[in-house]
């Protein structure tokens, strides 16, 4: 498994390269993106952060004092607007009731601790706090999705019903705990998944993995 794992990463990044995630100018505006990510594509999620960019309110004091309605019509184009406003609320109070609303005393938590916390936040599940805590962070903690449940599965590296501590635990006993590799890894599966592995008409004959088959 290790041997396989670490060829699989090393076939993809010699195709594409380093994907440069996680795209943002603070560690504030990655744990909003890792937010608004849900359920959308990155492209909406690039749309909202303009917004509030425009506004200037990629800061968490402002968006603390932000009517929550307000911050709904800012983040429209991520879809489900008033759902991840809701979400964002309760990530803020969170924010500022342990760690007084700053990124640097959270980043200084210890991962066991602060993952702990993150999923106590309603409407933060396991990939979205194990993206905050390894793109904004910097926490070695693996992410895994769909995407990276139908390759490891197509690829008999693991059962369809596997479950998402099950699916994150193959990667975490088998590879080095690298918080760089981790991260390209990731975004690489996520590539292979998007344009490649897709759910319907996988565009097997062409894929990069193809030779892992």
């Amino acid at each position: 498994m290790k041997r396989k794992l670490e060829n699989i990463f090393k076939r993809l990044y010699s195709v594409w390269g380093p994907q440069y995630w996680w795209p943002a100018d603070s560690i504030f505006e990655v744990i909003l993106g890792a937010i608004l990510t849900q359920n959308t594509s990155w492209s909406n999620v690039e749309k909202a952060i303009s917004s509030l960019k425009a506004k200037k309110l990629i800061n968490a004091a402002k968006l603390y004092r932000l009517p929550q309605s307000k911050l709904a019509s800012l983040i429209r184009s991520a879809g489900y607007y008033n759902i991840k406003a809701a979400r964002i609320k309760s990530f803020l109070k969170f924010f500022f009731d342990h760690y007084a609303g700053k990124t640097k005393l959270m980043g200084k938590q210890d991962l066991p601790t602060l993952r702990a916390q993150l999923l106590e936040v309603k409407g933060i599940g396991p990939e979205t706090a194990d993206s905050i805590l390894l793109y904004a962070f910097k926490k070695p903690i693996f992410v895994v999705d769909t995407y990276t449940k139908r390759i490891l599965s197509r690829h008999g590296l693991a059962e369809v019903e596997v479950d998402y501590p099950q699916l994150q635990d193959i990667f975490m006993r088998n590879l080095k705990s690298n918080v760089e590799m981790f991260g390209e890894y990731h975004a690489l599966l996520v590539k292979l998944g998007k344009d490649y592995c897709r759910k319907r008409n996988p565009k097997c004959e062409i894929c990069p993995l193809s030779a892992f088959a």
